[in-house]
């Protein structure tokens, strides 16, 4: 169907892999909102639409001669039995820990220069944050307890409000990093998907401020026209009805 498409739709002959970037990365977080709602019709078709641009890639690669989709599928066959040699080898482990472990030292003699190399530049901040301290753990530079790591939280803090007594702009901005920093390494420490969960709190927001508009509007004002205070008493309604349902 691709190679028909690429023949004779105006369209579809027209794309490179850099026009098909920004919808390949608008695909990405279709299927990432249909995964945070556990929506598996929608999970369904995004991996559809997902796939249909791994052959969009491959199909303009084979079209350059740099590579064919079978290549692609052979190469992440190959690279998984490499990387699993507890399946496909002799090496023993006891739990996912050493497998992570494994893969990371494995990357490193494929010839990676750095463990935190394979982050993407490009990650958003707070899932990358993720991936790096992820990364940084399998080498052992890791906190022993989460009380260690809930210290160093109180600590970012207490050094955030240090900077903000002394108004230092560019120490606020950098402390302030420091505390979301640590409190994301605090969130792993209780399995937290800490991307995930900030994501359900966005949406329980904007459902209870959507709310917060329609009880205004049913009592003839918006939420312009009121002050803080009566603001804040409709928002305890709205979070009494949902505590309710």
């Amino acid at each position: 169907m691709m190679d028909e498409l690429r023949e004779k739709c105006p369209w579809d002959r027209k794309q490179t892999i850099q026009t098909l970037r920004p919808l390949t990365i608008e695909e990405t977080y279709e299927l990432a909102d249909a995964i945070t709602e556990e929506d598996w019709k929608g999970i369904k078709e995004e991996l559809g639409d997902m796939m249909l641009h791994i052959v969009f890639y491959a199909k303009i690669a084979s079209e350059k001669k740099y590579f064919t989709l079978d290549e692609v599928m052979n190469g992440i066959c190959e690279k998984l039995i490499v990387r699993h040699p507890h399946i496909y080898g002799d090496v023993k482990v006891d739990n996912e820990e050493e497998v992570k472990l494994n893969w990371e030292k494995i990357k490193l003699k494929e010839g990676k220069k750095s463990v935190l190399g394979g982050v993407p530049p490009s990650l958003p901040a707070m899932v990358k944050a993720i991936r790096i301290q992820e990364k940084a753990k399998q080498v052992g530079f890791e906190w022993e307890k989460k009380e260690d790591v809930w210290q160093k939280v109180e600590e970012e803090i207490g050094e955030l409000k240090e900077a903000i007594v002394l108004d230092e702009k560019d120490k606020i901005e950098e402390e302030f990093g420091d505390v979301l920093f640590s409190i994301i390494n605090y969130a792993r420490f209780f399995h937290l998907d800490a991307e995930g969960v900030l994501e359900k709190t966005n949406r329980k927001f904007i459902h209870r401020f959507q709310q917060m508009e329609i009880l205004a509007t049913n009592s003839g004002k918006s939420l312009s026209d009121m002050n803080l205070e009566e603001m804040d008493h409709l928002w305890n309604d709205v979070k009494k009805q949902t505590l309710n349902q």
